[in-house]
């Protein structure tokens, strides 16, 4: 059995839902991170999970986020930038480690499986959701230069899993390059690597704004 870690980046300002930190979060009476969390703490064959939280959240962490499996570290300015510190800090246990976005906290025990399942085999994989919209390019003015082949597009999901070296080594790599991603599959592709896409749920939405608030707390109530 392969011995996962997990690593939540949960650093952001949630500048889109007014400036709360999406980690301080509560969705129809928990903590949207719990949420996050409470699904791989599960998994016997999760070794550990490491959060990235915002500075101001460290000296005084939740109780629950006080756990045995639990570590907790110090989120960076970018995503990647959280991710990148708390894959320094994650157990040399953990063979796969899967990174999931504190946002999304209704992920399944089904999907996070099957990703794990998928990247066991060598390769990256991703949840994600073929595209069901016409995607358009545009320019800097909003006007329209072409029209893509939606048949081709998925848009990415987390959770992502990867085998350890080779998350490592895609992240050692964007940091000599000073490059961005905005997840680690496209760190991952940047040095060549295949990267398996596991389909994943329309309901493992990500918490962005006020209205997907509503919108989670809608399907946490009709899950309770």
């Amino acid at each position: 059995m392969s011995r996962v870690g997990v690593i939540i980046p949960a650093g952001g300002a949630g500048v889109r839902l007014g400036g709360l930190p999406k980690a301080q979060l509560v969705l129809h009476g928990h903590p949207l991170l719990r949420l996050a969390i409470a699904p791989f703490l599960e998994r016997p064959d999760v070794v550990q999970v490491v959060v990235a939280l915002p500075v101001g959240m460290l000296g005084d962490p939740a109780a629950w986020l006080q756990y045995p499996r639990i570590r907790l570290v110090e989120g960076g300015s970018e995503r990647m930038h959280s991710v990148r510190a708390a894959l320094d800090a994650l157990t040399p246990d953990a063979d796969i480690v899967v990174v999931h976005d504190a946002a999304r906290p209704l992920v399944s025990r089904d999907l996070i499986a099957r990703v794990i399942d998928a990247a066991s085999r060598g390769n990256g994989a991703i949840a994600a959701l073929p595209a069901s919209d016409t995607i358009h390019e545009v320019d800097e003015r909003n006007l329209i230069r072409g029209t893509l082949d939606r048949s081709k597009l998925w848009q990415a999901q987390t959770p992502q899993a990867f085998p350890r070296a080779m998350l490592v080594e895609a992240h050692r790599l964007a940091a000599s390059a000073n490059a961005i991603a905005t997840d680690d599959a496209g760190l991952v592709l940047r040095m060549g690597s295949q990267v398996e896409v596991v389909t994943g749920e329309r309901t493992n939405l990500k918490i962005t704004t006020p209205d997907d608030i509503h919108l989670a707390e809608a399907i946490l109530a009709q899950r309770t």
